[in-house]
């Protein structure tokens, strides 16, 4: 079932998971421990992230170095299989830009189409550890509404392979990214929105945000994209603070503001374990806020926190 569908037929806000596909070596087990205390809450899909290969430096044995490339988080295609599966929910895959081409990229698409995923995130993706900005794939996608493209192209039945006729469409759900603190290579907000704008414009059918740990800050992004004329749902994505660490990690990394009433009883807090509760109770209330507004969904990142993120939907569903 496509995530629009599921959230016109709601009655109440619904919830969702994110997870991260288990490091190479390790069993789809290690995913299941982390799901199976979860699904207590019927959560209406999972997404799962794709992770782009890391360029690494092997050195030979003459003393020279080999420069090779590793996935260390494979499988998003096969563990969205799996999920659906194990556990007969729908499954998200994230789609990215960063180390695919396009007839990789089209390639995934249609392993997906044929496992019955109806549904994909569609994102550009970060930069690779090695590179000062994003550099794409030679022949892939440079932004994310280009890959947008594709797909919507893919469910037209246009194919990469333009000796393709008549070829079978897809019909994949797309969600992008938003970002209500606006995304950092962007000059200003008013210009963010206007990319928004062009993905749903392009086909985009909901939106997907940032985490944020000041609920104004989506109260007032909603508004915008209202006010431009962007009327797919938009669900919030949510994590909880869980280490003092996270007080400079969080800003640097994903280019979020920590509200200063958070930091302070952060600060305050003598141990993680400490920081945990109060990051739990900032999330509970956070979340109990958002259902009050109405948002659609509640989508959490439970990043190998998933005893935290259930103890959150526990007090808010």
């Amino acid at each position: 079932m496509k995530v629009t569908e599921h959230i016109a037929q709601a009655k109440n806000t619904l919830v969702s998971f994110e997870v991260l596909p288990p490091l190479k070596g390790k069993t789809i087990t290690s995913l299941y421990d982390h799901l199976d205390p979860l699904m207590e809450f019927k959560p209406s899909w999972i997404n799962v992230t794709y992770h782009r290969s890391e360029t690494m430096f092997k050195k030979k044995a003459d003393g020279t170095f080999e420069k090779i490339d590793v996935r260390k988080r494979p499988g998003t295609v096969g563990i969205c299989a799996a999920i659906m599966n194990h556990y007969k929910i729908d499954a998200v895959p994230h789609l990215i830009c960063g180390g695919f081409t396009k007839r990789e990229t089209e390639d995934a698409l249609i392993d997906l189409n044929f496992l019955g995923i109806d549904n994909v995130l569609v994102l550009r993706g970060d930069a690779a550890k090695n590179e000062a900005s994003f550099e794409p794939e030679k022949d892939g996608n440079f932004f994310a509404i280009d890959l947008l493209k594709q797909v919507s192209s893919l469910n037209n039945g246009v194919y990469v392979d333009k000796d393709i006729q008549n070829g079978s469409k897809t019909n994949f759900c797309m969600g992008v990214a938003g970002y209500p603190e606006k995304h950092f290579e962007a000059p200003n907000l008013e210009i963010d929105l206007a990319r928004m704008k062009e993905k749903v414009d392009a086909g985009a059918e909901y939106i997907m945000t940032q985490m944020f740990f000041d609920n104004q800050k989506f109260f007032d992004f909603v508004k915008s994209c209202r006010d431009m004329g962007i009327t797919v749902p938009i669900i919030p994505g949510l994590k909880p603070i869980t280490t003092k660490k996270q007080l400079s990690v969080l800003p640097r990394i994903f280019h979020v503001d920590i509200p200063t009433e958070l930091s302070n009883e952060v600060l305050k807090c003598k141990t993680d374990a400490d920081v945990e509760t109060v990051g739990t109770k900032w999330l509970i209330q956070q979340s109990k806020e958002l259902k009050d507004f109405g948002v659609p969904v509640l989508h959490y990142y439970t990043l190998g926190k998933p005893k935290i993120i259930w103890n959150v939907v526990k007090e808010v569903l």
